[in-house]
């Protein structure tokens, strides 16, 4: 089976700018490539499952790429299967743009970002929208984020169709504020351990009266 990834981005146009700027040759090995790609293995299954929020490409009827950020708790994206990812959409602006454009056009791309480690994955699939009442209520419980305090108005359920790793030029490590706060609580354990090192070794070489 050919590279998903190859078979869906490296159009005629796309092939044509590779050879351009002399990229073609490299490129044919995504295509050359034995391994799909079209998958989650275990190392995709957890990056996946601890992320808190991605970037989501979808098509209007017009033609018009639309791209909005999606965010929730850490977890709120679950890995149905290998195939299948899914994520609890919540109440925002109410303009429903990507739900109006996936209504017309199911395809989409998907980038989810790890900033500290400098990592990214793109994902390309298939969507559709649920509604608890209506279509799929186990799934729908499955993509629930009881501990996070905001309405879920619809899930979303992507078939996965290509997957690939970016490399991590030009990415910027930025850190939320739950990463800072980890750093900073070891930063403040080793300096109260210092000081009561200093405190033990200043009370040691006090001379006796």
């Amino acid at each position: 089976m050919p590279n998903a990834f190859a078979s869906i981005s490296f159009t005629d146009s796309v092939k044509a700018a590779q050879t351009r700027y002399g990229s073609r040759e490299n490129n044919r090995r995504f295509e050359l490539s034995d391994e799909p790609r079209n998958e989650l293995g275990s190392f995709e299954s957890e990056f996946i499952a601890s992320r808190d929020s991605f970037y989501m490409a979808t098509i209007s009827e017009n033609g018009w790429p639309y791209v909005q950020h999606r965010g929730g708790p850490p977890g709120f994206i679950t890995v149905l299967d290998a195939r299948t990812i899914g994520f609890a959409d919540f109440k925002g602006n109410r303009q429903y743009i990507s739900v109006g454009n996936i209504n017309a056009n199911a395809r989409t791309s998907m980038i989810l970002m790890d900033y500290p480690n400098r990592r990214r994955l793109k994902l390309w699939g298939i969507a559709r929208i649920i509604h608890e009442e209506e279509d799929e209520p186990d799934t729908f419980a499955r993509l629930a984020v009881s501990s996070y305090r905001a309405r879920v108005e619809r899930g979303m359920v992507i078939q996965v169709e290509a997957i690939e790793w970016n490399c991590p030029q030009h990415i910027t490590p930025r850190y939320s504020e739950a990463e800072v706060d980890k750093v900073l609580q070891t930063l403040q354990e080793e300096n109260r351990v210092l000081r009561e090192q200093l405190r033990q070794q200043d009370q040691s070489s006090m001379p006796d009266r």
